[in-house]
Parts: structure tokens; C-alpha cells; sequence
């Protein structure tokens, strides 16, 4: 729909006045109204004191935190899982033992080997215990 106000043709989506009209039980006039006060078209007293009052107690409703993270771009170092470099190390000694070229990548977590053509990746996943129900 095309609305003209002070001389100025504005575009307003027909969808976006008919969904103002349902959901919050408008009349058409008034959607066109609230959608002109929304994009900046119009001046709404009510709302530019909100808006106002808002930047006073400086609310923002952008996600953007004024304060760095604690450890922004630090790499996490993790605790060496002992129990799995040991697992890892006998299952490559075993794959090694029975001939088959298997390389150690990630050595608390990751195997990979080759049987003919085909090459295959062992990943080895430790569960946590579930947690307890409060």
C-alpha cells in the first residue's frame, strides 16, 4: 500500500498492516499510524519519553556488553585426562600390534587408521555421570 504524508510517498508492507490489525486489534488507520511512528515517519510524544527515560538509566536492548569478558580470546587449556591418553595408547598399540598403520591424533581422544582402501577415525567420548535431581 502506498501512504502519502506531507507530500512524501511511503511504502507500507500489506502484510505488516493486516498482522498489526489481528494480533493486536487495530483499525486500519491506526496500524498505519503505529507502523509510521515505528520507522520514524511520525512523532509519537509517549513513546519518545519512554525512549527518553530509558536512555537515562541507560538501558540497552542491543546484546553488545559495555565490559570485556574475563577471558575473551584466551585459549582454555584442559587437565589432562590420564585414564584416556592410557586407553588411546592401548588401542593404537592393539590396532599397531594386529598390523594395521594407525596414527595417534589427539592423544586423549582421537585415532585414525587404514584397513585397505578404506580409512576409518575412532573417537573416544568419556560420559559425565548425570547430574542429580534437586
Amino acid at each position: 500500500m502506498l501512504y502519502e504524508l506531507n507530500g512524501k510517498k511511503i511504502k507500507i508492507p500489506d502484510e505488516e498492516i493486516k498482522r498489526s490489525m489481528e494480533f493486536l486489534g487495530l483499525s486500519k488507520s491506526e496500524a498505519i499510524q503505529m507502523y509510521l511512528e515505528d520507522e520514524g515517519y511520525l512523532d509519537n510524544p509517549y513513546v519518545d519519553e519512554l525512549t527518553a527515560k530509558a536512555k537515562e538509566a541507560k538501558i540497552s536492548h542491543d546484546a553488545k556488553s559495555e565490559k570485556p569478558r574475563k577471558n575473551a580470546g584466551k585459549p582454555r587449556e584442559r587437565k589432562p585426562d590420564e585414564e584416556k591418553e592410557k586407553l588411546i595408547d592401548i588401542l593404537a598399540n592393539a590396532l599397531i600390534a594386529e598390523g594395521f598403520e594407525a596414527k595417534v591424533t589427539n592423544k586423549s581422544k582421537i585415532i585414525e587408521f587404514s584397513i585397505g582402501e578404506n580409512h576409518y577415525k575412532l573417537d573416544l567420548i568419556k560420559q559425565r555421570p548425570p547430574k542429580e535431581e534437586k
